[in-house]
């Protein structure tokens, strides 16, 4: 049996990422394809206990360090029991937020070497890394309307910090993509929902069986 493929989906906040991770899901259904959808923090038993750690609280509840321990163990986990088994069967799996996030989050614009979350990555996960990864991408201000939209006066830890913090976490994206294009994929998603979700099954297109 043929290994499915693994397919993380990124983006600032307010970028869309919800609706087009279910678009995306439908669509390779559509071709026959096995498909499962998770998120991160998240995606397994104890990823869900620990999101609910990370996502609530205080801005400054935990330091970018502790923060980048707390994902690495929830991304262990999400992978040892959801992620590796899926993709062992033949299921494709597509991820709300993977490793890049933590590297945008806590690396870049957190101020932790990039070297380090890998390395923390490379024991807890194996430094398993996605077939590809599309970033969806809208100007930062854009982004921060449909959040406070999306949000009101409810948003977690990460949406409710400083415009500076988010332009940094826009640019280290933009940096992932440009040092590793055939994985990273930057996808504009400013305008309508159909024709980003066309712009995300071109990005997979050679992914296709």
């Amino acid at each position: 049996m043929a290994r499915g493929k693994f397919l993380s989906i990124e983006g600032g906040e307010g970028a869309g990422k919800s609706t087009q991770v279910r678009r995306l899901a439908d669509e390779l259904r559509a071709r026959g394809l096995d498909v499962i959808v998770t998120r991160e923090p998240g995606g397994s038993e104890g990823g869900e206990a620990i999101r609910n750690l990370l996502m609530q609280g205080d801005v400054k509840r935990w330091s970018s360090h502790t923060e980048a321990l707390l994902f690495a163990a929830a991304r262990a986990d999400h992978v040892e029991k959801v992620i590796q088994p899926a993709l062992g069967i033949g299921t494709w799996v597509i991820s709300d937020r993977f490793i890049d996030s933590s590297r945008a989050y806590q690396g870049v614009a957190g101020g932790i070497d990039d070297a380090a979350v890998l390395a923390l990555h490379a024991f807890g996960s194996r430094g398993l890394l996605p077939d590809r990864t599309l970033v969806l991408e809208v100007p930062p201000e854009i982004g921060a309307e449909r959040a406070a939209a999306r949000d009101g006066a409810a948003a977690d830890r990460f949406a409710a910090r400083e415009r500076a913090f988010h332009d940094d976490v826009v640019a280290a994206f933009r940096r992932f993509a440009a040092a590793e294009p055939d994985r990273v994929r930057l996808i504009d998603a400013a305008g309508d929902v159909e024709t980003v979700a066309a712009g995300m099954i071109e990005a997979v297109a050679d992914l296709l069986p």
